[in-house]
């Protein structure tokens, strides 16, 4: 297979499981129905709410959530990336946000904890501290190769700011990089969108970012605009900031032109570095 869909889906995401999980369903199905063969979800999918309300779930929430992406991918028969969801560490306290990319069939392909945690005092008031509910993942990001796709590598959100992990993970055979997120809307107006396109740039690969949008809670707001972008940085979908999805071929002929045209990732001199 040279090309296939790829779709970013885009959510509002709440404070009830229920709500969100059926609301993730109409997108995948719509996707699916548009001809998706690969489907993201964003990060917080099944949540977005406070951060004790999100401990005292996390126990049967990450059960769900695997539970949820085994079922959706094999009724829709698509490969689907759950975006990143709590999952207990076992001390009461924290837990890790996984990320899950299941197959057709139901299988797990991947999994990966988020590494770099969004600790970070805004301008517009609001304060953010990951690391107080949230430890951070010590594995390094993983590339699978999905049949019949390609080659994916995983990260989540505030990742993207690391661009040595994109480097890993395009090293590591990477022709599609995975970035779902819950960007905020006052950073998101001016770092989402030059951050994604350089990710793709920089490391010649596709980029498909799931993302939330909207107002959740409080005054906890997210960005929207989930995208795919190509490897020369051209943006295929945007999806804006109303509830839907970016679709977008992903055509694996396409990344070996750009990357005979433009070699950096052989240029690249790592003894220096």
């Amino acid at each position: 297979m040279t090309d296939f869909l790829a779709a970013a889906l885009q959510l509002t995401s709440t404070s009830d499981p229920e709500v969100n999980f059926a609301a993730a369903e109409e997108q995948i199905e719509l996707a699916a129905r548009r001809g998706a063969e690969l489907v993201g979800l964003p990060e917080n999918f099944a949540f977005m709410g406070d951060d004790e309300r999100r401990l005292e779930l996390s126990s049967d929430l990450a059960e769900q959530c695997s539970r949820f992406l085994v079922t959706m991918a094999r009724r829709y028969q698509v490969v689907l990336l759950g975006g990143g969801f709590p999952v207990p560490v076992g001390d009461g306290r924290h837990t890790v946000n996984r990320a899950e990319l299941v197959g057709r069939d139901g299988q797990l392909l991947a999994r990966y904890d988020k590494i770099h945690l969004f600790d970070v005092d805004l301008p517009d008031g609001n304060t953010y501290r990951e690391s107080a509910t949230i430890t951070p993942g010590r594995d390094l990001p993983t590339v699978v190769d999905v049949p019949g796709l390609c080659r994916v590598g995983l990260s989540i959100c505030y990742d993207v700011r690391f661009p040595e992990l994109y480097r890993h993970l395009a090293s590591a055979g990477a022709e599609l990089l995975l970035i779902p997120a819950a960007f905020t809307d006052f950073t998101g107006k001016d770092h989402w969108r030059v951050l994604l396109k350089a990710r793709a740039i920089e490391n010649t690969s596709y980029v498909l970012a799931p993302a939330q949008t909207g107002l959740h809670y409080g005054r906890r707001q997210s960005h929207g605009h989930a995208m795919v972008i190509d490897p020369w940085g051209t943006v295929l979908a945007d999806a804006g900031v109303l509830q839907g999805a970016a679709i977008a071929p992903v055509d694996n002929e396409h990344i070996g032109r750009i990357r005979a045209q433009m070699p950096s990732l052989q240029h690249r001199q790592s003894a220096l570095f």
